[in-house]
């Protein structure tokens, strides 16, 4: 356990970080999993309009530090390249 004021200050600040970076990672997980569900369905309209939407939030996740650039890149392009492949 912490003994220091410093040392406890740290863990309060660790927690709410945290949670906070917690919900960034799944708010851009929620947007991934809309262009997903919109390229099994076939609907490639939806798939880019929802594609369009997820770049914006893995780009906010790599300014923010939850995510690796070459990560949210990497993501990006699969993502695109599925949706080529859809038509």
């Amino acid at each position: 356990m912490a003994n220091t004021p410093q040392a406890k200050k740290r863990i309060r600040r660790n927690d709410r970080r945290a949670e906070i970076n917690g919900n960034r990672i799944g708010r851009i997980r929620t947007f991934v999993k809309k262009v997903e569900a919109a390229l099994a369905s076939g609907d490639k309209a939806a798939a880019t309009a929802a594609l369009a939407a997820v770049q914006p939030e893995l780009q906010r996740g790599v300014a923010k530090g939850v995510l690796h650039r070459n990560t949210a890149s990497r993501k990006f392009s699969r993502l695109t390249k599925r949706l080529s492949a859809l038509a």
